[in-house]
This record gives structure tokens, C-alpha cells and sequence, in this order.
């Protein structure tokens, strides 16, 4: 039992930490190919195909972008809202800084990391308690 136990906690730290790096790697390349995302103050405007938010960018330019099903739902009746434009991109926005991919996966590279550190914490109380 003590050498199926080891094996679980072994393979749990080695996944647990190599798995989790890997994720964090990969999160923070996500992250700088994401870009940087400025905070903009839009104006909700009714037209043809549905609603659109316009807004002012940095270099004094005037960008328009529809809003999706989702984003509609989120900002409601509002005249205007805050968003996010993507600085270099011309009419790119959402209501949120940063990407929920990014999120995502710096989130689950936690947990996976926490489950390598827990598991390999746990195998040197058991190296100790048995010596």
C-alpha cells in the first residue's frame, strides 16, 4: 500500500509541477499576445443592424464596433459604458480588460501548480514520518 501511495503522490508532484509551468508559460505568452487593452468611455447608439458603441481612442480618432448578442445583454439599456479598445487596432473592443483565455488559463495553471506543490510537500512529510 505504502508503494502504490508513493507512486500517486510521485506522479501527482511531477504532473502537478510540469503541467503547471507549462501552463504558466503558456499563459503568459497568451498574455503578450493579447496586447494592450485601453479604457474608453463609449456611446451605445441604435442603427440598422442592431447597436454599436463609438468611442474616442488615444490618438483622437473615432472608432465604431457592433455589439455582440452578449455584450448587448451586459450593457442594456445604457447610453453609454465603459470598455476596452485595443490600442493599435482600429475598431476593436470589449467590456472586459483582460481576455477571459488569459484568465482561464493563468487560473488553471494555479490549480495545477498548487496540486504539485501540495503533493510534493506531502511526500517529504511522509519521507520524514517514516524515517
Amino acid at each position: 500500500m505504502s508503494n502504490a501511495l508513493d507512486a500517486v503522490i510521485e506522479i501527482f508532484t511531477w504532473v502537478g509541477l510540469g503541467g503547471g509551468l507549462l501552463l504558466a508559460f503558456a499563459a503568459v505568452f497568451l498574455f503578450l499576445a493579447d496586447g494592450t487593452w485601453m479604457p474608453a468611455r463609449a456611446v451605445v447608439e441604435h442603427v440598422e443592424g442592431g447597436r454599436v458603441v463609438r468611442w474616442f481612442d488615444d490618438d483622437g480618432g473615432v472608432n465604431e464596433a457592433p455589439l455582440s448578442a452578449h455584450d448587448d445583454a451586459k450593457v442594456g439599456a445604457a447610453d453609454m459604458t465603459d470598455i476596452f479598445y485595443r490600442r493599435g487596432s482600429a475598431h476593436r473592443m470589449r467590456l472586459t480588460k483582460s481576455s477571459p483565455l488569459v484568465r482561464f488559463v493563468s487560473l488553471l495553471a494555479a490549480g495545477v501548480l498548487s496540486l504539485g506543490t501540495i503533493a510534493f510537500v506531502i511526500s517529504i512529510v511522509l519521507l520524514f514520518a517514516r524515517g
